[in-house]
């Protein structure tokens, strides 16, 4: 058996290629930064040569790629795709982004960034940077398991038979679940986050079932009930993916530019990359070849056989790109040059093994790497060592050294922020690493960091020294300013500051704004395509009215991106909120979700939203009650949404007169799914009691603006509810609203203080969430209402 060389190079992508599939010999899918999904089909054998087809363009980067294969249903199978929207796309191949996707899958709160399908193509599996995994049944396109009890990012998943699912977290654990979402063991060995998995096959000689790897640079091999078979050495940085190949070897793909091929626990052929990062690798089972996606925006083709190898001009091109490219210094650690070899090393020393990268020094002066082919039996010439590649424009001095960012990090309130340096030549990951380490903080903010500088370093220009490139902190993490822990993973118990500003009472109404207009804009048009193909000409908007909603929806930007709070009166505005109500109110319930995101955000920009939709005495509470979302047996997410609206309503003096005068019909409509959130316990859905909590907290601030003239028995009416919901609400962000809530009421004097004491078991409830919630805002929110409990 031969080693493999380049088979082909497919270039189209203009950002990292983040995800790849490869379902059979003549044809590859490619998921990209670039927010797109390309399909590459063979069009001729020899040399290989592939034609691309856009299949799907969103408005965020494409981070996670499976496949479907064929069925009756799907002849040519299913492409499905998840991006940083949270959004997961089902689309078939031979659609165009114009087309409507055949399934939106929603759910998660945060990035999806795994995905997997079932060998029987029952169900695919999801993972988010929202700390939980979801089993989602093909056709039905609904959720039919949350899986959690993730302590951090869900990086990696594996639909491992019919009936079991394996996730890896940030948290460094292994997960093994049954699909209806119990927890079957966990696996603990990894020193490091856990990014990738893959199925082994049965006859695997070691008799492992699968294989794991991450940021500790190692391959493992584990029985399915948990036992260590063996470990792989040889990646000298992360691991991002792992492939199972026919032959029964593994392919892994690494922030150390490479690609390594596994028999057994040797390593049997490295593939360098001109490349920092090679992001995935993906296997046919068919005839073993394999595909790479890499930071180069390049999907690359390699294969054994050499009727399926690229023309020699195309792996003499390939081979003198890499020996071209350029290895930052930060990815190879301190080098002193003195004390490195000459070239003479190449000749008269031989490798140890497989992959082994040796450093030299130039005659004139530069640092080149070479790595050991044990195929080859010599060195291979892969780069030249660089201070700063990539880089450009002015440089800003920190701490002696020069970088082309200088971004400030939030920690803790009252202190000053710290300090994140950043070169365009160097990996955002192990960027954000280093500053984890430097800064002790915990390892699960991994993935919010790396975030945060991948997404203020698209496009941006270079800041001046200690400023970032967004605008000023949120507390409640829905700004764009980087505050570890107020979203994605969930932090570790850590130790409370010694000294903290006090959170209660909250004084401020909060608002959830936070959107991606242009996806709520296409989806009306693809939904409003669908009425019109079904017949329902008399929902459908016309085309002048879906002009007013594009005009709306650059005049709501602001706000989406909270960079303001209100918007300037238009034609737009006012013929909007009139578009939006009927979205939100007369299109089919499946139907909705575009529109109630633009009313919650219009209830947020204007006071013209309270008035636009006011008639005598019936008010826009009314409209949505009507409409049915308030009903147990509307989709959440369209109660979750007409919540939302409800609590932006505080934002606007005209708005808060509404809240004020509908309490009564508003708790009504609310209570139900309070006394289900209660009873679902850690499994209600995150989003419904965050927009709850959200609702409740706004009630609270407006009781502490009215005192001493508040309405006791409205406030009596939120505690009670609010304590409960302590001692039940599993979701960290919902249960430290919730706790907000109660400590902002028990503000409003002795009576309330006594009452939570005596009547509601407020202390109960405090003992509960302080078990539940590890974060230590949580920690400080549950002491600050004991200290003003007295106890």
């Amino acid at each position: 058996m031969g080693d493999y060389r380049l088979s082909a190079s497919l270039a189209g992508h203009e950002d990292d290629v983040r995800g790849v599939v490869f379902p059979n010999p003549s044809a590859i899918l490619s998921a990209s930064r670039d927010a797109t999904v390309r399909l590459w089909k063979l069009v001729k054998q020899n040399p290989p040569t592939y034609d691309d087809t856009l299949t799907s363009h969103g408005n965020a980067f494409v981070n996670a790629l499976t496949y479907l294969p064929p069925s009756s249903g799907h002849s040519e199978g299913l492409i499905v795709s998840g991006d940083r929207d949270a959004i997961i796309e089902v689309r078939q191949p031979g659609k165009t982004p114009q087309d409507n996707a055949d399934a939106l899958l929603l759910g998660h709160a945060g990035n999806v960034c795994a995905l997997d399908v079932s060998e029987d193509g029952s169900f695919i599996v999801s993972g988010s940077w929202d700390s939980e995994a979801r089993v989602w049944v093909v056709g039905k396109w609904d959720t039919a398991a949350v899986l959690r009890g993730h302590e951090g990012s869900v990086w990696a998943v594996l639909a491992f038979d019919k009936e079991t699912v394996i996730t890896g977290c940030a948290d460094k654990i292994i997960r093994v679940f049954h699909i209806s979402g119990k927890l079957i063991r966990q696996i603990k060995g990894s020193d490091d986050v856990v990014r990738a998995l893959c199925r082994l096959p049965p006859n695997h000689p070691s008799g492992a079932a699968f294989a794991s790897a991450g940021n500790d640079s190692v391959v493992r091999l584990w029985t399915l009930d948990g036992h260590p078979v063996a470990q792989l050495y040889g990646h000298e940085n992360f691991i991002y993916s792992l492939a199972a190949l026919p032959s029964g070897e593994i392919a892994s793909s690494s922030e150390d530019r490479t690609v390594r091929i596994w028999k057994g626990t040797d390593c049997v052929q490295t593939i360098t990359h001109p490349a920092i990062s090679v992001w995935s690798v993906a296997a046919c089972k068919e005839n073993g070849d394999i595909v790479t996606g890499a930071s180069d925006k390049i999907v690359r083709v390699f294969s054994r056989s050499p009727e399926r190898q690229a023309d020699a001009a195309a792996i003499g091109a390939f081979e003198e790109s890499v020996k071209a490219s350029s290895i930052p210094q930060q990815s190879v650690g301190d080098i002193n040059k003195e004390n490195l070899p000459g070239p003479e090393f190449l000749q008269q020393r031989s490798g140890t093994k497989e992959g082994q990268v040796q450093m030299i020094r130039e005659a004139n002066g530069n640092v080149s790497a070479h790595q050991w082919s044990t195929a080859a039996n010599q060195w291979i010439n892969v780069g030249t060592v660089v201070d700063a590649a990539g880089s450009s424009g002015r440089k800003i001095t920190y701490q002696g050294k020069d970088y082309d960012y200088v971004f400030d990090v939030d920690i803790e309130d009252g202190k000053p922020p710290l300090k994140l340096p950043y070169n365009l030549s160097s990996n955002p990951y192990e960027t954000a690493r280093k500053f984890i380490e430097d800064n002790e903080l915990p390892i699960s903010y991994l993935d919010q960091v790396a975030n945060f500088i991948v997404t203020n370093t698209q496009g941006a220009t270079i800041g001046q020294a200690g400023q970032t490139q967004t605008p000023g902190s949120d507390p409640w993490g829905t700004e764009s300013r980087y505050r570890p822990g107020d979203a994605g993973a969930a932090a570790p118990q850590q130790p409370a500051p010694a000294s903290r500003p006090k959170m209660l009472p909250q004084t401020q109404y909060l608002t959830i704004t936070s959107a991606n207009l242009a996806t709520i804009n296409k989806k009306v048009q693809e939904l409003n395509k669908q009425l019109l193909d079904s017949g329902s000409g008399d929902l459908t908007l016309s085309s002048p009215e879906i002009a007013v909603l594009g005009a709306l929806a650059k005049q709501l930007e602001p706000i989406a991106s909270s960079s303001s709070a209100s918007v300037g009166n238009s034609p737009a505005l006012n013929e909007g909120i009139d578009l939006a109500v009927k979205l939100a109110t007369q299109w089919p319930q499946d139907k909705r979700l575009p529109g109630l995101d633009l009313l919650r955000l219009l209830t947020a920009a204007s006071p013209a939203t309270a008035t636009r939709t006011s008639d005598g005495d019936k008010t826009l509470v009314d409209l949505l009650a009507l409409s049915g979302v308030f009903r147990t047996d509307s989709p959440v997410n369209n109660t979750m949404l007409s919540i939302r609206a409800l609590a932006n309503l505080f934002t606007t003096e005209e708005g808060r007169l509404i809240a004020d005068g509908e309490f009564d019909k508003i708790h009504d409509l609310i209570k139900p799914h309070v006394d289900a959130a209660i009873g679902a316990g850690s499994a209600a859905n995150r989003n419904l009691v965050v927009a709850i909590s959200t609702l409740y907290i706004n009630y609270a601030v407006l009781l502490t603006k009215s005192a001493p003239n508040h309405d006791a028995d409205r406030a009596l009416t939120l505690l009670d509810e609010l304590i409960r919901m302590a001692a039940s609400v599993g979701d960290s962000e919902g249960l430290y609203r919730v706790l907000v809530g109660v400590g902002t009421l028990l503000s409003l004097g002795e009576d309330f203080r006594s009452a939570a004491r005596e009547v509601f078991e407020v202390e109960k409830a405090l003992g509960k969430a302080e078990a539940t919630g590890k974060e230590p805002r949580i920690k400080n929110v549950v002491k600050e209402i004991r200290d003003a409990m007295g106890s």
